[in-house]
């Protein structure tokens, strides 16, 4: 099974789904990108996962680029952004999903706030991928 979970920085949002992904099924191969790619994970991405057991700080964003060519089970998105940007893929794409989360990286407030929305996407993401896991791949 392979999956590709794509959003438009590949700091954040998709990093974070991979990491839950891989947590679910060690077997499953998921790779995350971005259709503009950030310089780096984003930091509260990364402890609000080490919080959740699980450690993405090694991730690097990388563009969608690298993954046109290759075959997919899935190709997920994960922000509208990249939904709507989502390019062409001359591999092989057996289905294409889209699971919209809001982006806790544009959040205003302050740091306890900010913390909260990145606990709320989180969680979110969490959910959703568990239940894909468990209603669609197993």
């Amino acid at each position: 099974m392979k999956i590709l979970i794509l959003c438009t920085g590949n700091s954040c949002r998709s990093q974070m789904a991979q990491g839950f992904l891989k947590s679910f099924d060690s077997k499953i191969e998921v790779q995350s990108a971005g259709t503009i790619p950030a310089s780096k994970i984003n930091s509260i991405a990364v402890k609000v996962m080490f919080e959740a057991g699980i450690d993405i700080s090694q991730n690097k964003p990388k563009n969608v680029s690298r993954y046109l060519n290759d075959e997919w089970d899935y190709v997920i998105t994960v922000c509208d952004d990249a939904n709507e940007t989502c390019p062409l893929f001359p591999g092989k794409v057996k289905h294409r999903l889209h699971m919209g989360f809001d982006d806790p990286s544009k959040f205003n407030g302050t740091e306890e706030q900010i913390m909260a929305e990145f606990h709320r996407i989180r969680d979110e993401i969490r959910s959703a991928f568990y239940k894909f896991y468990n209603n669609i791949l197993i």
